[in-house]
């Protein structure tokens, strides 16, 4: 199911239950409405009577009146009742149904009360003054005043009951209606919110096409971005992916093509020269050195390589409080043994850090392997460390060598990159030294720059900016 029609669902869900309790509430609110208005007319019609019951008097004698059926004619003579109203007295007979007084007129009812003796009888038994009667034919809402003999003893009472059937049917016909009109309303909506979901997911369906035709050989194709709102961020955002993704595609295919390249020379070497040996003991030596230097300088790659890979897990690096004064001179004296130079201990930063002490010793020993390869016997080599105004970590090795051409500075740390112009004596390396280097120095939240040294040669800086001091 698609994301169009699981919206439209929704939706349609939504506003069918919204609809449908609007309905349903109005519906009760008339009906609400309905009973307050019968109660008020009952509550009316009943104290009127009892009013003329206490202080009326009979318009023919001009006396207060002294007999039930006198009052029940009297007061009923007077009423104009409602449509849906019932004034009924009820004079009691010894052993017989109450003699009723009726107004004669036609009520719109299937059964009126004043046809329906078990109901009279019913209403005119009760204790209550008011009520509800249950018929098969209809509710009766009711309410009753007792008349009095001179002596005490009722024996007639007056009735006003309304049937609330036509309020109830007015009620159901407005529920209809209501729910006519939602019905009409779910189709506008639906029709209206199908165009709208569409027009909305459109973007979405351009990217899962996208995604669907990325190739590793095509990963050029993008989404055009259309306004400033929450589909146009996601398709930039998809852009910027497959951005990174071409990328990652390009450096992993030369990073493939480069190391083929790397690995297959001393293989070559390797072969031609077991190819080539011969029986005399002094060439099958000289040939067995050769081999194992070719086959040191693949294991060197091939390590490289692995650690390279590492750099991209999290825990390539694992941090620990570190004072830097003792892990400066701990790297100065690994260093030393690396050549005959001029090495000096120029710097050393007071402070404690947190930091991959063994990452960050691998890094400038290989700083300062790649500055003895560039200088010669006697040559000066400074290594220092520092913090600097805001307080960023700085370990450097500075050179006196012939320094790095411009063309060269930023090539030289990428993966088997090396300078085009010679700095000096150069090694075997594969081009992997300084790769690594920068590797540490992004797993510490830092970098590593690289500027000219007055007076000549070449300075490597690691900043360690996301070290906590």
């Amino acid at each position: 199911m698609s994301a169009r029609v699981r919206i439209l669902l929704w939706l349609l869900l939504v506003m069918a239950v919204a609809l449908a309790s609007v309905a349903g509430t109005t519906r009760s609110i008339l009906l609400r409405d309905a009973d307050q208005r019968i109660n008020g007319l009952l509550a009316q019609e009943a104290g009127e009577f009892a009013n003329l019951q206490a202080r009326g008097v009979d318009p023919e004698t001009g006396e207060p009146f002294t007999e039930p059926s006198r009052l029940l004619y009297v007061f009923l003579d007077r009423q104009n009742a409602d449509l849906d109203e019932e004034l009924i007295g009820l004079v009691a007979r010894p052993g017989r149904d109450p003699a009723q007084i009726i107004q004669r007129r036609d009520i719109p009812v299937a059964l009126p009360l004043h046809k329906d003796d078990d109901a009279q009888l019913a209403i005119f038994e009760s204790p209550d003054s008011t009520g509800v009667l249950e018929r098969a034919s209809g509710d009766i809402h009711w309410a009753k005043v007792e008349v009095a003999r001179y002596g005490g003893e009722p024996d007639a009472a007056f009735v006003v009951a309304f049937h609330p059937q036509r309020e109830e049917r007015r009620a159901d016909e407005v529920f209809r209606v209501l729910l006519a009109i939602s019905g009409v309303a779910l189709l506008m909506t639906i029709g209206i919110a199908w165009v709208v979901a569409g027009r909305i997911l459109k973007p979405v369906r351009v990217v899962r096409s996208a995604a669907a035709q990325l190739t590793e050989q095509d990963l050029t194709r993008r989404i055009p971005v259309h306004g400033r709102d929450d589909v146009a961020a996601l398709a930039e955002t998809f852009n910027a992916m497959l951005d990174r993704l071409e990328r990652a595609f390009a450096a992993q295919r030369e990073f493939v093509d480069d190391a083929g390249h790397e690995l297959r020379t001393p293989i070559t070497i390797v072969r031609g020269h077991l190819e080539v040996m011969g029986d005399d003991p002094a060439e099958r030596e000289e040939t067995i050195r050769l081999v194992t230097d070719e086959l040191d300088r693949m294991s060197r790659i091939v390590e490289d390589l692995l650690l390279l890979a590492r750099a991209e897990r999290p825990d390539f690096v694992r941090p620990e409080p570190v004072q830097l004064a003792e892990l400066t001179a701990d790297v100065y004296v690994n260093a030393r043994t690396l050549g005959e130079r001029d090495w000096q201990l120029t710097e050393v930063a007071d402070r404690e850090a947190e930091l991959d002490p063994q990452r960050i010793t691998q890094a400038m020993v290989q700083l300062a392997q790649n500055a003895v390869q560039h200088t010669t016997t006697g040559q000066t080599i400074r290594i220092g460390s520092r913090v600097d105004g805001s307080s960023a970590v700085e370990f450097y090795v500075v050179d006196s060598g012939p320094g790095v051409q411009p063309q060269d500075a930023d090539v030289i740390f990428e993966r088997f990159r090396r300078g085009t112009a010679r700095r000096g004596a150069r090694g075997s390396g594969a081009g992997l030294g300084l790769s690594i280097v920068r590797a540490i120095a992004e797993a510490h939240g830092g970098r590593v720059r690289l500027h000219d040294t007055e007076g000549g040669g070449a300075t490597f800086v690691l900043t360690l900016e996301g070290v906590r001091t």
